[in-house]
């Protein structure tokens, strides 16, 4: 009777994972949503949909972009973590999503770590420092005096705690200057608004900036990096422009909600892998000034919980906060 108690378990606990495997194995069959947390035209944005178009040619359904800006994140990883555990929601989440917010908001509506399963990195979006043409403000030695002595001082960022907001509080400690950040909800309307001076500085994406510059929309001051920008040549590192030895850049990967079955999250895993090597994929965001990375679920899984400790002594020790 006892061995027949164990048949009985067994054919039902493989009846059970028959239709899982099916399912896995027949996914997609219909087009999936790819939510970004910031608005159109910004680097963030341009990766996702760069890298989608190859992801949905690899798996053979659509891959639909939706802009969700808002809130630091906010907005867009509370729709991913509520969305339906199927693989047809994944969501474009970095420094924010997944290393800051947990810091900066006492009642974050989300909990990365429980909430959101890991995918794949997706890119490293390069910072460069830029001011308005008409600002006065031609090298890092200016932009230095100008943090220092103008009393009323501003310059535009994407929200308390964002990669772009702390890489200017940093560079303002680093000097001994101060200035009052300016919120925006998405790096567009912060550069236009920097190229039409109403603000007069920003560590912005170089994605996204990178157009308005060549333009001579934006002045070009300086990258916080080790090395060069190869779509800036021209323009100095921190330490080359006589400031300190600076770097700052942003991040982004790929999640879906928790509870994604495993091998679903694995062919998501490759089929993003298999973009950001692609040739035309790589030629594509480097001409935008981004740098493709890529990476299993648990290395991915690794670096986002190291990048969390990394920015949680800064923002603490800074004493930081969004509410």
């Amino acid at each position: 009777m006892f061995q027949g108690v164990l048949r009985m378990l067994f054919s039902a606990a493989l009846a059970a994972a028959m239709p899982a495997a099916s399912w896995a194995a027949d996914y997609p069959d219909r087009p999936i949503r790819w939510l970004v947390p910031f608005s159109a035209g910004g680097g963030s944005d341009l990766a996702t949909r760069i890298v989608a178009r190859h992801v949905g040619q690899t798996l053979g359904q659509p891959v639909v972009v939706e802009n969700r800006p808002g809130a630091a994140t906010i907005v867009a990883a509370q729709e991913a973590a509520r969305a339906q555990p199927d693989g047809y929601t994944v969501l474009t989440a970095g420094m924010s999503t997944l290393a800051l917010n947990p810091w900066l908001y006492d009642d974050l509506p989300y909990d990365p770590q429980q909430q959101l399963t890991p995918v794949s990195t997706l890119v490293a979006l390069p910072i460069v420092l830029v001011a308005a043409p008409n600002s006065g403000l031609h090298t890092l030695d200016d932009v230095k005096t100008y943090l220092k002595r103008e009393p009323q001082g501003s310059y535009a960022s994407l929200g308390v705690g964002s990669p772009h907001h702390l890489a200017m509080e940093l560079f303002m400690e680093t000097v001994g200057g101060r200035a009052t950040a300016v919120p925006y909800k998405g790096s567009p309307p912060a550069l236009q608004d920097v190229a039409a001076g109403v603000v007069p500085l920003m560590m912005a994406d170089l994605a996204a900036a990178r157009p308005l510059i060549q333009a001579g929309r934006l002045r070009a001051i300086a990258v916080p990096s080790a090395k060069r920008s190869a779509q800036l040549p021209g323009v100095p590192t921190f330490a080359e422009a006589g400031g300190p030895i600076f770097e700052a850049a942003a991040w982004q990967g790929v999640v879906a909600p928790a509870g994604t079955p495993a091998p679903i999250v694995e062919k998501l895993s490759q089929a993003i892998r298999q973009a950001l090597t692609s040739p035309d994929v790589v030629r594509q965001l480097t001409l935008q000034g981004l740098e493709p990375t890529g990476s299993t679920p648990d290395a991915f899984r690794a670096y986002a919980r190291q990048e969390h400790e990394r920015w949680g002594a800064v923002i603490q020790g800074k004493g930081l906060s969004a509410e």
